[in-house]
């Protein structure tokens, strides 16, 4: 069965603390191991950017949670679609924090496939790319 990823921003609702990210993160965790998906969530503070991925039946009910939450506003899917290989799959979701510059270089990238190009500079990096840059070093360690 291939696997399936979907890529989306939002922002977090007013009054967003860490004590609430610490339990949505062991939710979808929690969640996630059981559904097969596997992910992460980078956040700066007031915005997140969520790869996730996995079989669809999986990331399709993982993803309806994440559209139903209350804990952020203004959702953009970035892309959806099929991936030959899982670029994440040691974490059922984690999250890293990030500045507001990255999560927007991220975010504006191409999307386009989940294509990943292994760029040598970032101007031809594509957002698979970028957000592997910053995932490698916690993957590595874990």
């Amino acid at each position: 069965m291939p696997n399936r990823a979907i890529a989306y921003v939002s922002e977090a609702v007013s009054g967003f603390s860490p004590e609430r990210l610490k339990a949505l993160m062991d939710d979808a965790a929690r969640f996630n191991r059981g559904a097969g998906v596997t992910g992460v969530l980078l956040f700066d503070g007031e915005r997140f950017l969520q790869y996730m991925e996995g079989p669809a039946d999986g990331l399709d009910v993982a993803f309806s949670r994440v559209t139903g939450a209350s804990s952020h506003i203004h959702l953009i899917e970035l892309a959806r679609g099929r991936v030959g290989q899982r670029r994440l799959p040691f974490w059922p979701m984690r999250c890293l924090s990030v500045t507001a510059d990255e999560l927007r270089e991220i975010a504006c990238a191409d999307w386009t496939s989940f294509i990943q190009r292994a760029a040598t500079g970032q101007a031809d990096a594509t957002a698979m790319d970028k957000l592997l840059l910053i995932v490698e070093p916690y993957a590595k360690a874990a």
